[in-house]
Order: structure tokens, then sequence, then C-alpha cells
């Protein structure tokens, strides 16, 4: 149940524009200090491996949510098919 609780927030609070604003910021800070180190490897390797850990770890949340969207769904058109007949 805690998880649920935690993905119910976590999921809130990346679906919000701040969330959306601070990535877009954090992209053009990463790219404008790409001068700054040559545009090497490692500077590449920072946002794959952010955006990869990012995106593995919100598959879970986001699976987690629809799972529990799902389940309500399903009750609300049990009751509907129950208080039709």
């Amino acid at each position: 149940m805690k998880f649920s609780l935690f993905s119910n927030a976590l999921s809130k609070a990346a679906g919000s524009s701040r969330t959306f604003i601070i990535a877009v910021l954090l992209i053009v800070i990463w790219a404008a200090t790409g001068p700054m180190f040559h545009y090497n490897d490692t500077w590449q390797l920072i946002i794959n491996t952010s955006t990869t850990i990012i995106t593995f770890l919100m598959v879970f949340v986001i699976q987690n949510t629809q799972n529990r969207d799902n389940d309500m769904l399903h009750i609300k058109i049990d009751e509907l098919l129950r208080a039709t007949k």
C-alpha cells in the first residue's frame, strides 16, 4: 500500500508543469555546458545515464498508477452493469 501512495504522489508531481520546466532547464544547462567540456564522452554520458535511470524508474510508477486506474474503472463498470439489470 505504501508504494501505491508513493507512486500516486510521484505521478502527480511528475505530470505537473513545474516538473516539465525544471526538466527543460536541466537540459538547457546541460547543453550550455557542452563547450566547457568540449562535448566529450563524459558530458554525453551524464545526460544519457540520467535519462535512462529516470525512464527506468518512471516505468514502474506509471504502470502502478495505470493498474490502479484500470481497477477503479472496472469497479465502476461493474456497478453500472449491476444497476442496469
